[in-house]
């Protein structure tokens, strides 16, 4: 079943659409979770959280990507949960290994006048991202949104792991030189 016709059960509040949902996008919504959480049980509440805001949000909601518009629930619900439990299950996921990543190339969140810009980032970090080769981009957004392990990104995109760091680390370079271009940084 494809997005649009899980959409139309969503829309019918026909309750397969949950079903065929997480047939098809649980396993991944879990490895997101878990990568932001680090436990399983969290993690498969998050998911759970996340299925029962799309049942609320469609409709009148009518997002383009069903999975998108999931991960994306699955990932503010992981990140949301993460900030509840404070700092002290933070190092058992990779939110924030992934997060030092990027720290050189994002403005700091210490200071609030960057804070106000948050919509020029992100639209700037859109345009970044449209202008990027799709293996880097892939590569980029596995590691970065997805927070999957570098070795996860390499199975998947079936490249080596110094393949993937050594794009993250060029991806990363032309980020931060993108942002100070558009005096973002």
């Amino acid at each position: 079943m494809n997005d649009a016709e899980m959409i139309r059960l969503y829309q019918q509040r026909d309750e397969q659409a949950l079903t065929e949902t997480k047939k098809r996008y649980e396993a991944l919504c879990m490895t997101v979770a878990y990568n932001i959480l680090g436990n399983r049980e969290d993690a498969e509440e998050c998911v759970n959280d996340a299925l029962m805001r799309l049942w609320q949000a469609i409709p009148p909601a009518e997002p383009v990507s069903l999975g998108a518009y999931l991960l994306t629930a699955v990932r503010n619900a992981a990140r949301d949960r993460l900030t509840y439990q404070k700092a002290q299950r933070r190092g058992s996921g990779l939110l924030a290994e992934s997060i030092e990543e990027l720290s050189d190339c994002l403005p700091s969140a210490d200071h609030p006048d960057r804070m106000i810009e948050s919509i020029a980032l992100r639209d700037a970090l859109n345009r970044f991202l449209s202008a990027l080769k799709p293996t880097p981009r892939m590569i980029f957004l596995r590691r970065y949104w997805l927070c999957l392990s570098v070795k996860e990104v390499a199975a998947e995109t079936g490249c080596s792991v110094s393949r993937v760091n050594m794009s993250l680390l060029r991806t990363r370079k032309k980020l931060k030189d993108f942002l100070e271009k558009e005096e973002l940084l």
